[in-house]
């Protein structure tokens, strides 16, 4: 398997982003809580440090992510330089409310400021930073939609507190891993004509036996214990009874087990652990 998927209007993005950044007094990068590594763009970090700006890494959809390993990721993040992180679902006004303090005190020891903070907001595609906005902002001013690459072009907005928010289209970054690729496929932050569900279910099934098995033979009914991830497609195929031409659909198989992993019906999932990263 192999995933590539960079739309020209990503490298536009990447362009218009490294000129705001100069304009800008804190980065929020929203990162997906079930994937923290892996939605967390370089590209920005290179973009944030040449510019010398901190950064808030916001862990978002924490709703749908294992908690343990939100609290690792969320170490993780706070013991780098300049950069506090905090985990939230974007949907949750009292949890969003407290962007702009956070961001303040990430400016607390620079020389009194005489104009309003300015805030730059990023992320990988259908991370949720549209939604993050019209809560933040308390009304819709970016189309929300659970497909990525929605927002094209940079938008600014001002805070009550008289801050300023600019949102920006969501960016991947040339030569993504395959090891994020199909993470980020399987949370659905890449176009699908870039990946097969087939693949990406194959990827996640395997992970879940590992990590998750019990919450995943419990969701799809298991007679008994999968032996892999293959047969635990086809054995989702036989329990849904999806069938194609007299044998198991697998594939309509393969966008189950997605489509039930990406709404949380199998549990709170996090598919990247801090100890694997710290071991590569």
């Amino acid at each position: 398997m192999s995933i590539e998927w960079f739309p020209g209007h990503m490298l536009t993005a990447k362009k218009e982003a490294a000129e705001a950044m100069a304009k800008n007094d804190v980065v929020i990068e929203v990162l997906d809580a079930r994937i923290p590594y892996a939605s967390c763009n370089p590209m920005i970090e290179t973009l944030r440090k040449k510019n010398q700006r901190p950064a808030l890494k916001i862990l978002n959809k924490v709703d749908l992510a294992d908690p343990e390993q939100t609290r690792a990721w969320l170490d993780y993040y706070n013991r780098q330089d300049r950069t506090r992180a905090i985990a939230l679902a974007a949907k949750n006004s009292g949890e969003v409310a407290r962007i702009p303090k956070e961001c303040a005190a990430l400016t607390a020891s620079s020389a009194k400021r005489k104009q309003p903070l300015c805030l730059m907001i990023l992320g990988v595609p259908n991370v949720g930073k549209s939604t993050l906005m019209n809560t933040l902002l308390g009304k819709p001013v970016a189309k929300v939609g659970n497909e990525p690459a929605i927002t094209k072009h940079q938008m600014r907005h001002q805070l009550k507190n008289g801050m300023w928010l600019t949102d920006t289209p969501g960016m991947l970054w040339p030569g993504v891993s395959q090891e994020s690729a199909v993470r980020l496929a399987a949370v659905h932050s890449i176009g699908r004509n870039a990946y097969t569900d087939d693949e990406v279910a194959l990827f996640l099934a395997k992970y879940l036996l590992q990590h998750y098995r019990a919450a995943f033979e419990s969701r799809f009914k298991a007679t008994e214990p999968y032996a892999d991830e293959h047969a635990a497609i086809a054995q989702i195929a036989k329990a849904r009874s999806y069938a194609a031409k007299g044998a198991p659909d697998l594939s309509r198989a393969a966008a189950a087990l997605l489509t039930d992993f990406r709404s949380g019906a199998i549990g709170r999932i996090t598919l990247e652990r801090v100890e694997a990263l710290r071991l590569s």
